[in-house]
């Protein structure tokens, strides 16, 4: 009889502690905080990711629907249901961005800025009166302390790839060219026969794309572009492709290239295709073993001469379902 797996992972002792004391923490803070919403109904009659919604509409005057779902990492079929439910109740309106009409832009209604008003004074009442029963003496301690844990998990989370996956913003496709350029030059000698390429691809997005089926990714990086992807149609119905993909040296192994090739296929998903294909290169080793992780098969590749170089491309394919694109 074949005995089942047993799990290898051991935790090294100095880490035993701290792993405990967070953990410890973390359900401390979070019954702390379940508390207060129960005691209060802070959150009534929304729930805490429509209230997320609702602040961050009150704080972000200016927010496109793609902008909000990224800040809150949010499902854009759910945030499309919770924007038309906060249209019904004459929260939000929306309507056509005025850089570009193809997005939406989110609003809130006089209505839905009293709402957002009125549950930022239940949060800062209800911490308020938390911190009340603090002694004067100790809240110094206390915010000292717990801004230390944000600055220290903040910079693990930098180190560990901890970026931020945003929409472009005015001039980030023309970064998408020079640092292609820039960089497949520099690493391996390819020239600018290839930032043609990349400028073709990067101008056809630019002057015609559906956002509901295309899309590209910044990976953003202590404030700066470290990385991007794009997922566009390709010429064979129900399809995907995935082009484009780029890491600055500086911040590779954060697992920047991981996220942006899991958010683009998860884009490609949702929005119905049946599956994803890409072109690469064999030099490509790096890329190479994140397509094979997220689950693409090698499917074809012949030797060719491009860019001043002899290379080997090779397609590869990720199916994605039966839904029809």
């Amino acid at each position: 009889m074949t005995k089942p797996l047993e799990k290898t992972v051991r935790t090294p002792s100095a880490m035993r502690a701290p792993i405990q004391e967070m953990r410890a923490f973390n359900r401390f803070y979070t019954n702390l905080i379940g508390a207060l919403d129960y005691s209060r109904h802070l959150y009534v009659p929304y729930t805490l990711t429509e209230s997320r919604v609702l602040y961050e509409l009150a704080h972000s005057p200016h927010t496109d629907a793609a902008d909000l779902r990224v800040a809150l990492s949010l499902d854009a079929g759910y945030l499309s249901r919770l924007l038309a439910k906060f249209e019904r109740d004459g929260l939000v309106e929306r309507a056509p961005s005025a850089p570009d009409p193809r997005r939406q832009r989110i609003t809130l209604t006089t209505r839905g800025r009293d709402a957002a008003d009125l549950l930022d004074e239940r949060s800062r009442e209800a911490v308020g009166s938390l911190v009340a029963d603090v002694p004067a003496a100790e809240r110094v301690r206390l915010t000292t302390a717990m801004r230390t844990v944000r600055d220290i998990l903040e910079g693990t989370g930098r180190r560990r790839g901890g970026v931020r996956l945003r929409e472009p913003r005015a001039g980030d496709l023309g970064w998408i060219v020079q640092r292609n350029a820039a960089l497949y030059a520099a690493e391996y000698g390819w020239n600018t026969e290839y930032e043609g390429l990349v400028a073709r691809i990067v101008a056809d997005f630019a002057q015609d794309h559906d956002p509901h089926l295309e899309r590209v990714w910044i990976a953003e990086l202590d404030g700066h572009p470290a990385g991007s992807v794009m997922c566009v149609r390709d010429k064979n119905p129900g399809t995907a492709r995935l082009r484009l993909l780029l890491v600055e040296p500086d911040a590779r192994g954060l697992g920047i290239g991981d996220r942006l090739v899991s958010a683009c296929v998860g884009f490609a998903r949702e929005a119905g295709y049946r599956e994803m294909v890409l072109w690469t290169n064999d030099v490509l080793a790096a890329a190479r073993v994140i397509y094979q992780r997220h689950g693409f098969v090698l499917v074809d590749e012949k030797p060719h001469r491009s860019f001043g170089a002899d290379l080997v491309g090779q397609d590869w394919r990720l199916p994605l379902g039966d839904r029809p694109a």
